[in-house]
């Protein structure tokens, strides 16, 4: 057989489902014929963007696959390897690439060269008879250690070469370590002596699916708990210890435990001090658990390091803190200093929050979407700018993956992609992504891919008409020129792309417009509402 035939063999023997793909690759037609199903979308990012979000919602037990041609789809393609890289997804790309007799020839791109930055690892195909050993080592880095994106190129004359028809290939099991005993130990001790010890949760506890776990050593020892960005749906946001969500903003709710503490752990986290995250004050005990050493110690001087799989970690905490003879009361102060916090901090939000005027308030979009779906069976997320920092403080997640938010690299348009990659990975949960219009105009073409593929998505607008705030940024701009503002008819934009559209305009529409998109998506259709809104700057 030839080598695309061998790379599409080595998938079906993975158990992959989905190759999104974009426009011309051998894989794609090799893949069709073993019952792979290709995903073609309109641009390379999106396709990269689908992947992320397929490989995300299974927590890397299913793998997204991408394939691009060489050349122009490999550097079309970078900013959805990159932002895949930023956050940490598990996500197989296979380009192709220019034959070998034109290496190092300019200006022949070669994905090798250019994307050892934003990749767990990037090999060239050289041989055609390497592919299984290749494909073995992919595999093996994508479902263990530390999640990211893996690529390899296979030049143009290697892609038609011929492979062995009785190659043997292995899929690669997940090697997931536990911790060290004495690192265990020695944290517990520390736990158990802090007075105000909080727990920071990173999307390590998704990936290690361990929201069981970590409930039951939060109840154990009446641990605060509060999660990244990224983390954010690793502890259900209605349990009494939860204390919300934090990054760039959502800080207000956070503070009070945040800065009282005297020890924070962070679970499953990177504990990074980029824009999008919350800093951690000066002065704390700090214990750090994460699958990477990379992580460890990254930003902070970590007191006690955990290095493990944050599922086998948690357990292994439950049974120290036994053994040590701690945990198992009761504190209705802290759950009663929980409650009034939010009581306070929601009381503060609830004019914006059920906002009747005209154009629409945001948050009042937020707040309708949340108390209208069925959590339980909902994932939504957000885009960049103004919806990202509106929703993810407000929006309360029940369920792992009930709100997916992202944001190390703050890409506008990559929602769309994402929704989509979930929805295909968990087909029976509604999927919904919140983004406003300028992000519509990065990746809005895509939502015909939605429509194409029966993939049944809703797609909230929020439409100002600006870049969001932006003006505070480009005075002399705005004044002159009106640049950070935006034109368009969105939902005859959807219209046209096969989608079931509406365009509300009235607070007192949204939930019937919710309402009547859902009955439109249950045949398989995406819908789209665009809401008309105001610029709203103020945030928690």
């Amino acid at each position: 057989m030839q080598a695309h035939d061998a790379v599409a063999k080595i998938l079906k023997l993975e158990g992959v489902e989905y190759l999104f793909c974009f426009p011309a690759n051998d894989l794609i037609e090799a893949c069709a014929k073993v019952d792979i199903r290709p995903i073609m979308t309109r641009t390379e990012r999106t396709l990269i963007n689908m992947a992320h979000g397929y490989s995300l919602v299974s927590n890397g037990n299913r793998l997204g696959v991408g394939c691009v041609q060489g050349g122009p789809g490999s550097e079309n393609a970078f900013a959805g390897v990159a932002h895949a890289f930023a956050d940490s997804a598990p996500v197989l790309m296979l380009p192709g690439g220019i034959s070998q007799s034109e290496r190092s020839i300019p200006t022949g791109f070669e994905s090798v060269r250019h994307y050892e930055g934003v990749t767990k690892w990037v090999a060239e195909v050289n041989m055609a008879g390497r592919i299984p050993s290749m494909m073995h080592r992919a595999f093996h880095l994508l479902r263990s250690g530390q999640p990211g994106p893996v690529m390899l190129e296979i030049p143009s004359n290697v892609m038609g070469a011929d492979v062995d028809d009785d190659f043997e290939y292995k899929p690669p099991k997940s090697a997931k370590p536990a911790a060290n005993p004495n690192d265990i130990s020695a944290a517990v001790e520390a736990l158990l002596a802090a007075e105000n010890p909080l727990l920071h949760v990173g999307q390590g506890v998704l990936y290690a699916e361990a929201t069981d776990e970590l409930i039951e050593f939060a109840e154990l020892l009446q641990l605060p708990v509060m999660t990244t960005m990224a983390g954010k749906s690793a502890f259900p946001e209605n349990h009494p210890l939860s204390i919300g969500s934090s990054g760039y903003k959502g800080v207000k709710r956070v503070a009070p435990f945040l800065d009282k503490s005297d020890l924070v752990f962070g679970l499953g986290s990177g504990f990074s001090t980029q824009v999008m995250s919350t800093n951690i004050p000066p002065g704390k005990v700090l214990i750090q658990n994460s699958i990477s050493e990379i992580d460890i110690s990254k930003e902070y001087f970590i007191d006690y390091p955990i290095l493990g799989d944050a599922k086998l970690v948690l357990r292994q905490l439950i049974e120290e803190v036994k053994r040590q003879g701690g945990g198992g009361k009761d504190d209705p102060d802290l759950v009663h200093e929980i409650k009034i916090v939010k009581d306070e901090w929601l009381e503060e939000w609830m004019p914006k929050l059920t906002s009747n005027e005209v154009p629409i308030n945001p948050y009042r979009v937020i707040w309708d979407v949340m108390n209208t779906v069925d959590r339980t069976k909902t994932m939504v997320t957000h885009d960049s700018g103004n919806p990202r920092d509106q929703m993810m403080p407000f929006y309360q997640s029940l369920i792992p993956h009930g709100y997916i938010g992202w944001g190390k690299s703050t890409q506008l348009g990559f929602g769309l992609g994402l929704i989509m990659g979930a929805k295909l990975a968990a087909p029976h949960n509604l999927a919904v992504n919140i983004m406003g219009d300028a992000a519509f105009g990065m990746a809005g073409m895509d939502f015909e891919t939605a429509a194409r593929e029966r993939i049944p998505i809703l797609t909230v607008m929020l439409n100002n008409s600006a870049l969001g705030n932006y003006k505070s940024y480009m005075p002399v701009s705005t004044e002159r020129y009106s640049t950070p503002f935006l034109t368009g008819d969105y939902a005859k934009v959807a219209e046209g792309l096969g989608g079931y559209s509406e365009r509300v305009e009235d607070p007192a529409d949204i939930v019937p417009a919710i309402n009547r998109a859902l009955k439109e998506m249950e045949d398989e259709k995406p819908a789209l509402l665009e809401i008309i809104t105001r610029e709203e700057g103020e945030f928690s």
